[in-house]
């Protein structure tokens, strides 16, 4: 039976995956906190024990990286040497909520360098034409790093007040947020307040899918 992982405990994971594959070892609480925005040492400790009674992770005593991923499709991921293996979250468009992917269990390859250690990444694929002009085409795979803020001019997965997402560049104004579409045809959003679930460090094309 398949085990149930919270967000968190999901983000935690992906990110003590990628970290591993990167480094050959895992990392601190504290680079775990900051890879996922939260600055309780305690919250991630608390789900470290949850993961821990999951038979997810086995924690070592007595060291600050002391933890190994004992899942099997976890731990293959971490062990795979040319690639970084990042789960595929979803689908991303234009002023719809993000769709999760077809696949729970997806994942993508992509080089090391792409992404940081420091920070947990995902794959979504993109639906529409809104990111033409910045090179980012309908059926791309974006590399996202997750953070909550952005600074203007970054591409960024935007979360809106109404609950739906928007793959758009990041502008704040005096009074409002712009969200910039790189199409010439389309107008930009602007909004007060938006939520902010990661910014694209790389952009994937399978070679063969039409735009």
């Amino acid at each position: 039976m398949p085990v149930t992982l919270y967000n968190r405990q999901k983000q935690i994971l992906d990110f003590i995956a990628q970290y591993i594959q990167r480094t050959g070892y895992s990392p601190t609480l504290q680079e775990i906190a900051d890879s996922i925005g939260v600055s309780s040492l305690a919250t991630v400790h608390e789900h470290l024990q949850a993961m821990e009674k999951k038979s997810l992770i086995k924690r070592w005593e007595g060291t600050v990286r002391g933890i190994e991923i004992i899942d099997k499709t976890v731990a293959e991921r971490a062990l795979l040497q040319n690639s970084l293996e990042l789960p595929v979250l979803g689908f991303i468009a234009a002023g719809q909520p993000i769709e999760p992917f077809t696949d729970p269990n997806a994942t993508f390859g992509v080089p090391p360098t792409m992404v940081s250690a420091k920070k947990r990444c995902f794959v979504l694929q993109v639906k529409g034409d809104s990111m033409i002009e910045a090179g980012i085409f309908d059926h791309d795979y974006v590399v996202i790093e997750q953070t909550e803020s952005a600074i203007n001019g970054e591409v960024v997965v935007a979360l809106l007040e109404n609950g739906f997402a928007t793959l758009k560049r990041y502008f704040r104004e005096a009074t409002r947020i712009r969200l910039e579409p790189a199409n010439s045809a389309m107008a930009p959003i602007f909004v007060q307040k938006v939520r902010i679930q990661g910014k694209v460090v790389g952009v994937i094309r399978k070679y063969g899918v039409v735009n």
